[in-house]
């Protein structure tokens, strides 16, 4: 099992072969996923762009319109003060 220790700054070293399991390379960025009170998950978010092309096909039947789009961050932005 792989160990590591937090300095008093909150930062931790991943252990090599952490990384190395999970693909990390010097700049990637990890997400931290809640599994259960008290359990992590450490995700690697090197995923690229076009790995998400077509997630969200299907979830909305139609365009939306750019007026729309303004209309939603309008009322978003008014509710949130």
């Amino acid at each position: 099992m792989a160990t590591a220790t937090m300095t008093s700054k909150g930062q931790v070293t991943i252990p090599k072969p952490v990384r190395a399991a999970l693909g990390l390379d010097s700049g990637d960025r990890i997400e931290f996923v809640e599994l259960e009170k008290g359990q992590f998950a450490i995700i690697a978010a090197t995923r690229s762009v076009q790995e998400l092309k077509g997630l969200f096909r299907g979830k909305r039947s139609k365009p939306v319109s750019i007026e729309e789009m303004n209309a939603a961050i309008a009322r978003r932005a008014s509710g949130s003060r």
